[in-house]
């Protein structure tokens, strides 16, 4: 099974996707998808590594993220990735199109075979004003775009608000 789960900052999108993980009974291997170059994002990478068990795997991926999925997912796991946004961001950066095209391609042609569960987090970034410079701009397009390429792909699609989670497609929690 393949879920997508949604939200704001600090919307308690990580914490639903780690509880869901806890609560499947599978091995947890953690995908990280982000490059901590600030103190401020150190602290959010240490609070998240705290707050999960010790039993768990961790992958650290910030860019290669499908072949990451190809070689980790097996039916007695539950793949947990935090998150796309901030992969998508590490893909940005590099200013290469065709790596990005690359790599989201190979994410959404490769999910649905995957066997196991996946939970993918994401942030809902299209909710707000339009940013005014074209990277941004093309940030919010991009994840836009992705998320409704993946939540196409999963059977149960979530969208958290003030730690409450709300279905969007897909079996109840």
């Amino acid at each position: 099974m393949r879920e997508l789960i949604l939200g704001g900052a600090r919307s308690g999108k990580s914490r639903l996707a780690e509880r869901l993980a806890a609560e499947s009974g599978l091995e947890v291997i953690y995908i990280a998808t982000s490059q901590p170059l600030d103190g401020e994002m150190n602290s959010r990478v240490r609070a998240h590594r705290k707050r999960r068990p010790a039993e768990w795997g961790l992958v650290e991926e910030p860019l290669a993220l499908a072949r990451v999925l190809q070689e980790q997912a097996s039916p007695d796991r539950c793949l947990l990735v935090d998150c796309l946004t901030l992969w998508l961001t590490n893909l940005l950066m590099l200013e290469d199109e065709a790596r990005l095209n690359r790599e989201c391609d190979a994410l959404l042609a490769g999910l649905q075979a995957l066997p196991g569960r996946v939970i993918l987090v994401s942030n809902e970034t299209g909710l707000g004003v339009v940013p005014m410079g074209e990277l941004t701009r093309r940030y919010v397009d991009a994840a836009g775009l992705l998320h409704q390429a993946v939540a196409e792909r999963c059977e149960r699609v979530l969208f958290t608000v003030a730690g409450l989670p709300m279905l969007l497609k897909g079996d109840p929690l």
